[in-house]
């Protein structure tokens, strides 16, 4: 993977309270929210942007399409944590959220930084897609409920159960194409999605395969009950597997983490399903 060629949008670094004033009604417009209640708000930007952590906006012909915030995480100064990126809905597949992460890359190596950290829905596809396959980052740690219950047009009020995902700065960057990982020999489903409703296993073996919804979002909006369902299935097996030093090797066919269980993981805590 190359950063973006010709036509890409412009990235660059933001210190500017009326830059900020944009980026914060920018993440309200994305989660739905008023100005008032952004995400994070411009002076919060103003502050870490002044204190040298990394706060960059993405630009099409003049116009901001995108941002990232994050700062300097861990006492070993080795390590940014990505706190938040978007994008608006109507760039969606122009490459502008590789974007920001290529040159996120590019100033935390240009400071030494060894990986990047951030948290992520992991019951959304693409994101999943995206942070594991195009990037390779891998998930680290499950975390329950995180934020709360949010409730914003992404959220939808549902818990905010997030997986903090880990970049290798040192490894190679996947190639463009890159499918995500076939299936190892013996894989087995510990949970499926079944007419859009998660359906789990306590099958055995060392490579354990977890699917994930379709559409998520949309389930929140049209099926409440469902989207809590998946999330305590997700919690109950991707969250326990992660629990118990299993490690997740990549996404196959966009829609299901393959894991693989160490001896000291313990399939039968797979079996809860969805209670909570």
């Amino acid at each position: 993977m190359t950063a973006p060629g010709p036509g890409a949008p412009d990235v660059r670094e933001l210190h500017s309270m009326a830059d900020l004033d944009a980026t914060a009604h920018l993440f309200a417009e994305i989660w739905g929210t008023p100005q008032s209640g952004a995400p994070i708000s411009a002076e919060i930007m103003r502050a870490l942007s002044h204190a040298g952590n990394y706060v960059a906006g993405a630009y099409e012909n003049g116009r901001l399409v995108g941002a990232s915030v994050a700062f300097f995480g861990e006492p070993s100064g080795t390590t940014l944590h990505s706190h938040i990126t978007g994008i608006t809905g109507t760039t969606a597949g122009r490459g502008i959220g590789l974007a920001l992460k290529l040159h996120q890359r590019r100033w935390a190596l240009t400071r030494g930084l060894k990986r990047i950290t951030w948290t992520y829905d992991p019951l959304i596809r693409r994101n999943a897609h995206f942070n594991l396959t195009k990037l390779g980052a891998r998930p680290e740690e499950y975390l329950r409920s995180f934020y709360g219950a949010m409730d914003d047009a992404i959220n939808g009020g549902d818990e905010s159960d997030r997986v903090l995902a880990a970049w290798d700065l040192a490894a190679p960057l996947p190639a463009p194409d890159t499918p995500g990982i076939p299936l190892p020999a013996g894989a087995v489903h510990v949970l499926r999605e079944v007419d859009g409703r998660p359906q789990p296993s306590d099958a055995e073996g060392e490579f354990v395969v977890i699917e994930l919804p379709g559409d998520i979002e949309s389930l929140r909006r049209t099926d409440p009950a469902a989207a809590r369902a998946w999330r305590h299935a997700l919690r109950h097996t991707l969250g326990d597997l992660l629990a118990d030093g299993a490690r997740v090797l990549g996404l196959h066919d966009r829609r299901g983490y393959v894991v693989h269980r160490t001896p000291t993981s313990t399939p039968d805590r797979l079996s809860t399903g969805s209670n909570p």
